[in-house]
């Protein structure tokens, strides 16, 4: 059996099997589009901010995770800056199974000076979650196996999500509930007179921080973590560092690893912590457009099976009328 014909087995006993690991879509690049993470986010920009990113992840396995999400967000109201209005869609794609997410927020922002470059929001969206299990792509044994769908059947679920975020010109720290709607690790669903199931995402904490340090005239270090949890699986933490040189080009590195807060009895003993180190890159082309790539190297066991992941994404800035000119907004 070749590694690709394993990996494709592994991945369908992750649809037969009750899940017990993160299942919620991750980016490296997500320090400049917090928004596909926490609500609270919206209209921090200061305008219109459109951002589209795609990511294709374990390059070489069959089946492996491939997403796309756009998001948009601006202000109500450019004079006071205290709500926005957000929209997300995402598809993720990985193995037979797709979900497509599609939802709407609000983010009340409260400012905490006079010029409101410090303030405390809050962010909250409501939409749905649709899971299309795609029968062509399961390879089975037994003919007629009435756990393999022949068609695509789909089924749509209520989603919601929660946020928090203050930051000041030099710092941020946040904190956001994901899939606060979605309770259980599988969902059972009837098709043609069938049932199937289907892994549906667990709720998801983010919490954060990062800070901007001036190391010279033209020159910006900006570190940050994020720590990804479920209560299920593993923990997970990112830890990212960029050099921000001349206003323009962002340079920085990443390392994504698992770690133990407390003992969570219903995992593995022995699993691996290591996952990924990155390489990210940011151009801001104009003021009101930024480009950006980010590549994985994979530390995990996986290594010799792939070839790493890329993600690419775009944003661009629309101003108020009211305003000619927004201050630097590093987060």
């Amino acid at each position: 059996m070749n590694h690709k014909m394993l990996m494709c087995v592994l991945w369908g006993l992750l649809y037969l099997l009750p899940a017990k690991a993160q299942q919620e879509v991750q980016f490296s690049q997500y320090i400049f589009n917090m928004l596909n993470l926490n609500p609270a986010y919206a209209g921090y920009r200061g305008g219109t901010s459109l951002n589209v990113i795609h990511r294709r992840q374990w390059r070489g396995i069959d089946g492996a995770p491939v997403t796309t999400g756009a998001s948009i967000d601006g202000l109500t109201n450019a004079k006071e800056e205290r709500l926005a209005l957000s929209g997300n869609f995402m598809l993720d794609e990985m193995g037979a199974q797709k979900t497509i997410t599609a939802a709407m927020g609000a983010t009340y922002r409260i400012p905490l000076d006079e010029e409101g470059a410090k303030r405390l929001c809050f962010g909250i969206t409501g939409g749905i979650l649709q899971y299309q299990l795609d029968g062509s792509v399961l390879e089975y044994v037994d003919d007629f196996d009435e756990r393999v769908p022949v068609g695509r059947p789909t089924h749509i679920e209520p989603d919601a999500t929660f946020g928090v975020l203050f930051y000041t010109p030099k710092y941020y720290i946040t904190a956001s509930v994901n899939n606060l709607l979605q309770a259980t690790g599988m969902k059972a669903y009837n098709w043609d007179g069938k049932l199937f199931t289907s892994i549906v995402r667990e709720p998801h904490l983010y919490m954060g921080a990062g800070t901007v340090l001036n190391m010279g005239e033209h020159l910006k270090l900006k570190p940050s973590f994020l720590w990804k949890e479920d209560f299920k699986g593993p923990s997970n933490i990112d830890l990212t560092a960029f050099m921000l040189i001349k206003e323009m080009l962002w340079l920085g590195v990443s390392y994504r690893t698992g770690f133990q807060i407390w003992d969570k009895t219903n995992l593995q003993s022995g699993l691996e912590r290591q996952d990924a180190v990155s390489a990210l890159v940011e151009v801001y082309a104009t003021k009101w457009l930024r480009l950006g790539y980010a590549y994985d190297f994979t530390v995990s066991g996986l290594n010799s099976y792939q070839s790493g992941s890329h993600e690419i994404s775009i944003g661009l800035l629309f101003l108020n009328k009211q305003k000619r000119e927004i201050s630097p907004r590093y987060f």
